[in-house]
């Protein structure tokens, strides 16, 4: 029924009218931290900042997201969201040829990642010796913020470059 209507209600605009309505209540229990409605709110308005400024990314440009099952993915997609960026969410355990097809099938042009993902999960030859086939795919390490990390991207924490093909 959302869907239907024009424009149709994103789960973005539901987030959002929650985060208005009742921004201290708890919307995420991760081992021992609780972030609340207005805390992801916050977090995804620094990430938005951030991947604006830093990458330049604009409404309609594709990211693949490599990221782990933590908080940072939620705040990720709804940056991404907030920015009009469509997300291709990679599987972290795929490797090799799975990897590279899922890559070049979202067309995306910016991956962010942990910095643990580069290594760990074997993208990292991929992307320094130029074997995705995307020429213009460009990686960067997107690490999840401290409590209270006041770094320099407005209490996100960092985006630095891993390097093009």
């Amino acid at each position: 029924r959302r869907l239907s209507r024009r424009p149709p209600v994103t789960l973005l605009d539901v987030f959002l009218q929650h985060a208005r309505r009742r921004p201290r209540q708890p919307l995420l229990l991760f081992q021992d931290e609780i972030y609340t409605f207005e805390d992801v709110d916050r977090l995804s308005n620094r990430a938005a900042w951030a991947l604006s400024r830093r990458l330049g990314l604009r409404s309609g440009r594709t990211v693949a997201v490599f990221l782990p099952n933590q908080p940072a993915y939620l705040w990720t997609w709804l940056a991404l969201a907030k920015l009009g960026c469509p997300m291709a969410c990679l599987n972290c355990n795929v490797r090799g040829r799975a990897l590279r097809h899922a890559l070049e099938a979202a067309s995306a042009t910016v991956v962010l990642a942990s910095p643990g993902e580069k290594g760990q999960w074997g993208i990292g030859e991929h992307w320094e010796h130029g074997k995705l086939g995307t020429p213009r795919l460009s990686p960067w390490c997107w690490p999840a913020p401290a409590r209270g990390d006041n770094g320099g991207l407005g209490g996100f924490g960092s985006v630095g470059g891993l390097g093009t093909p």
